[in-house]
C-alpha cells in the first residue's frame, strides 16, 4: 500500500523514468508473445523457435538494468532519508522499490497483452487488413497459461534484480561511508578492479568469436531474416558487451584522471575530481551505452539490402538503445542531485556559474574523448569475424 501511495503522490517528472521502464517492459513482453506466436505457427520448428525466444534475453537484460538503475536513483536522497526515519532501512527500502518496479512492469505487460490481442483480432476484429496476422498467429488458439507466464517474466526478474541491487548498494554505503567529492582532499582515487576484469573479458570475447568464426558450427537464426553467426561468435559478443559494462566505471574514472592531470586550473581540477567521484554511479550506464553502440555497429555488418530488418528486430534494437540512453540520463540526473550540496557550497564561496558550467562541459568532453574511440575500436574488432 505504501508503494502505491508513493507512486500516486510522486511528481510527474519523477514518474517519467518509471514510465520508461513500463514501456520497455511492455515491449519485451510483446517480443516474448511474438516468439510464442512463431512457435504456434511452426510447431515442428523448435530449432528456430527456441533461438528466437533466446534473442529476447538481450532486450530483457537492458530493461532489467534500467529498472534497477531507476530504483537506485529514485527516490532522491531527501526522500530516502525520510523513509529511513520512519523505519524503512536496509530491508524495507529494497522491498518497497521492488514492489514499485513490479507495478510498473506489470502495467507495461498488461499493455503489451492488450496490443497483442488487438493485433490478433480478439478485441474488435482483425486490424490493418490482417497485415500482422502471421506475426501474432491470428486464427490459432492462444495458450493462456504460456502467454501469462511469459508476461510475468519481466516483472519478476526486474523486481528481484532491483531488490538485490538496492541491498548491495545499501551494504556498500554502510561499509564505506564517504563525504562528498569536494569536501575530501587527497590523492586520486584508485581505479576500480572492474577495469581489469572488463578488459580481460573483452579480450576473451574477441578471441573466442575470432576462433569460433573459423569453425563449421550450426549458425543461429537472426531475429530478422537469414541465418546468423554460430553460438561461439554470439557468446564472444556477449562476453565483449559484459566486459564493456564492467570497464565503464574504470574508463570514466580514467577520463577524470586525465582531465585533472598536468597542473590543472580550477575548472579542470573541479571537473576531473567530480568525474572521478561519480564514476561508480555513471560508469556502468555509460558502459551499457558503449555495449549498445558496439551492437549497432555489429548489426550494420550483419544486415544489409539482402537482409532487411524486420519489425521485431527494430523493436528489440530500440528497446536496447533506448534503455541504454535512458539509463545514462537517469544516472546523470541522480549524480546531479548528489552534487547539489557541493554546488551550493561553491555558490556561497562566490564561485561564478560559468565555472560550474565549464566543468560540466569538460566532463562531457572527457568522457566522449575516452569512450568513443574505445567503443569504436572494440566494435571493429568484434565485427572482424563477420567480414
Amino acid at each position: 500500500m505504501l508503494s502505491l501511495r508513493l507512486i500516486r503522490g510522486g511528481a510527474p517528472l519523477t514518474q517519467l523514468p518509471r514510465l520508461l521502464v513500463a514501456a520497455a517492459a511492455g515491449s519485451v513482453g510483446f517480443l516474448l508473445l511474438c516468439a510464442l506466436s512463431y512457435a504456434l505457427n511452426h510447431p515442428g520448428d523448435a530449432g528456430v523457435a527456441v533461438p528466437r525466444l533466446l534473442w529476447c534475453l538481450v532486450p530483457l537484460a537492458a530493461t532489467v538494468q534500467l529498472a534497477a538503475l531507476v530504483a537506485r536513483t529514485t527516490p532522491g536522497p531527501r526522500t530516502r532519508a525520510a523513509l529511513d526515519a520512519v523505519g524503512l532501512g536496509a530491508t524495507g527500502l529494497p522491498l518497497l522499490a521492488a514492489l514499485q518496479t513490479a507495478v510498473f512492469c506489470l502495467l507495461g505487460s498488461a499493455l503489451a497483452l492488450l496490443v497483442y490481442l488487438h493485433l490478433r483480432g480478439d478485441v474488435v476484429g482483425l486490424p490493418f487488413d490482417g497485415a500482422a496476422a502471421e506475426l501474432v498467429a491470428a486464427g490459432r488458439p492462444l495458450p493462456v497459461v504460456a502467454a501469462l507466464t511469459l508476461l510475468l517474466i519481466v516483472p519478476l526478474v526486474a523486481a528481484g534484480a532491483t531488490a538485490l541491487s538496492l541491498r548491495a548498494t545499501a551494504a556498500r554505503r554502510a561499509a564505506h561511508p564517504q563525504p562528498p567529492a569536494l569536501d575530501r582532499a587527497g590523492p586520486p582515487l584508485p581505479l576500480p578492479v572492474g577495469l581489469s576484469y572488463g578488459t580481460a573479458l573483452i579480450g576473451v570475447g574477441i578471441a573466442l568469436e575470432t576462433y569460433a568464426a573459423r569453425g563449421t558450427g550450426a549458425p543461429m537464426p537472426l531475429p530478422g531474416a537469414g541465418t546468423g553467426p554460430g553460438p561461439g561468435v554470439v557468446t564472444g559478443w556477449l562476453l565483449t558487451a559484459l566486459g564493456l559494462v564492467l570497464a565503464g566505471p574504470g574508463l570514466t574514472q580514467l577520463a577524470g584522471r586525465l582531465l585533472a592531470a598536468a597542473r590543472p586550473g580550477a575548472m579542470r581540477f573541479l571537473a576531473g575530481r567530480i568525474l572521478q567521484e561519480e564514476a561508480p554511479h555513471i560508469g556502468a550506464p555509460l558502459g551499457v551505452l558503449c555495449a549498445a553502440g558496439c551492437g549497432l555497429i555489429a548489426a550494420s555488418h550483419l544486415y544489409g539490402p539482402d537482409r532487411p530488418l524486420g519489425p521485431l528486430t527494430v523493436l528489440g534494437g530500440l528497446v536496447v538503445v533506448g534503455c541504454a540512453v535512458a539509463g545514462v540520463c537517469t544516472a546523470v540526473a541522480g549524480s546531479r542531485a548528489n552534487l547539489a550540496p557541493a554546488r551550493a557550497a561553491l555558490a556561497q564561496l562566490g564561485a561564478p556559474r560559468e565555472l560550474l558550467r565549464g566543468a560540466a562541459a569538460l566532463r562531457v568532453a572527457a568522457v566522449l574523448a575516452v569512450l568513443t574511440p574505445v567503443t569504436w575500436g572494440v566494435a571493429q574488432l568484434a565485427a572482424l569475424p563477420l567480414t
